[in-house]
């Protein structure tokens, strides 16, 4: 039996009389890619910030390896080992492409301030320990050389791998992804789409919200189906292609961007 690292029960959540989840089940399995697809406004981006913890659900449960996320904050859900990137870049511009990566590292860290105000040797030590494993990560995404290049001058596609990157420096479980092929040409979506499977082959489970079908299609194990927040459809991709209400709603005659 597929084990299960995330559990969603009858989420809900309302912005005044709006219902942007509506009963929403479902599960991700451990080591998989779940994809979310849906039209603007089903309620994908909503559902992500609630597994996160940027707002609290109206109500239902939200069970990440069996431990309740609901009333816990965002940096707690890091720490538990949920990561994600968002659908607007939020990267550091002005900051090095390695320091971002940094960044995300430092929530694994354990020296506290006063340790980090006098320099102590435990918090220079971990210091460098953050900086090796964030060259780690710019070298698994094929970024080690723009290390010392400032982000905002990295070319979108590039900019994307490095918000990845970081995200992957606070060594998650599951990595959420918002859009990333979101902007991307042909060429690049090839190569996130390879960085993906590379990802989920290191053990990360991986939740992805994406309008790109073909991208979808090629490496889901699993699509949920999401429509004014409410679940129609969920299973296998080639299950979902078929699905008439699916068809009807957002692919149209062809599988072509939803």
């Amino acid at each position: 039996m597929n084990e299960r690292i995330l559990q969603v029960e009858g989420l809900q959540k309302s912005f005044g009389g709006l219902r942007a989840i509506d009963l929403l089940d479902f599960t991700v399995v451990k080591d998989g890619v779940k994809s979310v697809i849906g039209p603007n406004g089903a309620g994908k981006t909503t559902l992500f910030n609630l597994i996160t913890g940027i707002i609290p659900p109206t109500g239902g449960v939200l069970q990440f390896a069996g431990r309740s996320l609901n009333g816990l904050k965002p940096h707690t859900i890091a720490r538990l080992g949920i990561s994600r990137t968002f659908q607007n870049l939020e990267l550091f511009g002005n900051m090095t492409v390695l320091e971002n990566v940094m960044v995300g590292r430092h929530i694994q860290t354990v020296s506290g301030l006063f340790s980090a105000g006098l320099r102590l040797p435990g918090m220079r030590k971990e210091e460098r320990e953050i900086k090796e494993k964030a060259w780690e990560e710019l070298q698994f995404m094929g970024l080690e050389e723009k290390g010392a290049m400032k982000a905002s001058a990295l070319p979108l596609g590039e900019q994307k791998l490095l918000e990845i990157a970081r995200a992957l420096a606070t060594q998650p479980k599951l990595l959420l992804l918002d859009e990333p092929a979101s902007g991307l040409n042909m060429r690049e979506t090839g190569k996130l789409s390879e960085t993906i499977l590379r990802i989920r082959e290191r053990g990360i489970t991986i939740m992805l919200v994406e309008h790109d079908m073909s991208l979808v299609m090629e490496i889901s194990d699993e699509v949920l189906v999401l429509n004014y927040g409410k679940k129609i459809a969920e299973g296998a991709p080639r299950d979902i292609q078929r699905n008439p209400e699916v068809i009807a709603a957002y692919l149209g005659e062809e599988t072509g961007n939803a």
